[in-house]
């Protein structure tokens, strides 16, 4: 029961912080802002989170572990890039309504913040993800480091592609507030296609 507690005043910190930063922007959002958005002191804030600009970017370790937990689902059979592209649209659907969404929302104020935390989040995400890609190949697969980094590169590639079309898109006035999961579904299409034309 505690946990859980934890767990919604986590996500309810993270929701009320996306809402507030699209509506008055990042350098217009304080951290009381916040907490009265989630209906807690801005003491019981610190506890989850270090600053506001903690809430920028999704909670990573948790994304990873959705995306672990749901690789493990996959058909073993299943060629790894199909494996991991599901994984990470599986894992992608409860962080919809969070600090996610912000990442295809452009937000006053915080632009060079976000783009200088993607980065080193994108890099340590993608080594990680590359030992579960290795995990799954088979033993005697020549160059299977190699392999596995390639996969996880263009999975993580096709991410970072959608972030940056879903913004310039919303910048230029031609999307909707639609989520962007079927461009993510799109993206993995693509892939596989070039895959397939390339071999």
């Amino acid at each position: 029961m505690r946990r859980r507690k934890k767990e919604l005043t986590r996500t309810r910190l993270r929701e009320g912080a996306a809402a507030l930063f699209a509506a008055r922007g990042f350098a217009g959002t304080t951290v009381a802002d916040i907490a009265a958005c989630a209906n807690v002191s801005e003491r019981t804030f610190f506890r989850y989170f270090d600053s506001k600009e903690a809430l920028l970017l999704p909670d990573m370790n948790l994304l990873f572990e959705y995306v672990e937990a749901a690789l493990a689902t996959r058909p073993h059979e299943e060629d790894p890039l199909g494996a991991i592209c599901n994984a990470l649209l599986t894992a992608a659907q409860p962080f919809a309504a969070s600090t996610l969404t912000a990442l295809t929302h452009p937000i006053e104020g915080a632009e060079p913040l976000i783009a200088a935390r993607l980065v080193e989040a994108f890099a340590a995400f993608e080594d990680r993800l590359t030992l579960l890609v290795e995990r799954r190949l088979p033993r005697d697969a020549p160059d299977a480091d190699l392999r596995a980094a390639v996969i996880a590169g263009a999975a993580m590639s096709s991410v970072r592609a959608v972030l940056r079309t879903q913004r310039r898109r919303r910048q230029a006035g031609t999307v909707t507030d639609a989520a962007p999961a079927h461009l993510l579904v799109r993206s993995f299409d693509i892939l596989h296609e070039i895959g397939t034309t390339a071999s």
